[in-house]
């Protein structure tokens, strides 16, 4: 079998944001969070419900298995029982994420994507990040535009909840007192060192970070042979 590969580790620290998630919407935004549903859901989430983006619940090979109406979509959106993973242009210490625009929103330098759905879901469900390229233009002190609501915007709102931010080094969550951006876990041949020339703000760092989780040999299997046999997660994560 060939080494793993840093996709590979990111794939599988995508799929444990799902993990005892039991029976929710889980809606992946981008190739790798994707490819780390569909595993989740082959291996230790089996009750978890992947849909199409539209109005079809699928399998993890895509075909139907069941009909969203929109009411029930919101149903699920509004009451806690969705868990999106959004990517960011920019995100802070704090989860603030940002995919509207870059500099100031009455004149920015840059038009992104808009607000779009963003603050119904950070606020109404549990809402990861994957984040392809770390770097300080995307972990920044203070986001350019609030799209994504961070824990210290929050205000106590019921489901409001960000397990974990995936990026091509590592693993962060904020298990921290004032709910600040913490290192989970290190990607492998990934230094302590690297992480924080690469990111904009303090992170809150353990005396030891433990590595990410090794992808076992039948996920791996599901991996390159099931959910992604053409390699396309390779064109999304670096060496």
């Amino acid at each position: 079998m060939t080494a793993i590969t840093r996709a590979e580790y990111c794939v599988v620290a995508c799929a444990e944001a799902w993990r005892g998630a039991g029976e929710i919407l889980a809606s992946p935004m981008g190739l790798i969070p994707s490819v780390g549903a569909r595993l989740a859901r082959l291996t230790f989430a089996p009750d978890l419900l992947l849909t199409d983006g539209e109005a079809m619940l699928v399998r993890p090979d895509g075909t139907p298995e069941g009909w969203l109406p929109y009411r029930q979509h919101l149903a699920l959106v509004t009451g806690g029982r969705r868990h999106v993973m959004m990517g960011a242009s920019q995100i802070d210490r704090f989860g603030n994420q940002n995919i509207s625009c870059i500099g100031d929103w009455e004149r920015p330098v840059r038009q992104l994507l808009g607000v779009r759905g963003a603050p119904v879901n950070t606020l109404n469900h549990a809402t990861s990040y994957w984040i392809p390229r770390h770097s300080r233009r995307v972990f920044v002190e203070q986001v350019d535009m609030v799209c994504g609501v961070g824990y210290d915007r929050a205000a106590g709102a019921r489901y409001h909840r960000i397990p974990r931010v995936v990026s091509d080094l590592g693993v962060f969550d904020f298990a921290t007192p004032d709910r600040s951006m913490r290192l989970a876990s290190l990607h492998p041949g990934v230094t302590v060192e690297q992480v924080r020339e690469a990111t904009g703000f303090e992170l809150t760092v353990p005396e030891e970070v433990p590595a990410t989780r090794e992808p076992t040999v039948g996920e791996l299997r599901l991996v390159r042979e099931v959910i992604d046999p053409h390699g396309t997660r390779e064109s999304e994560v670096g060496a």
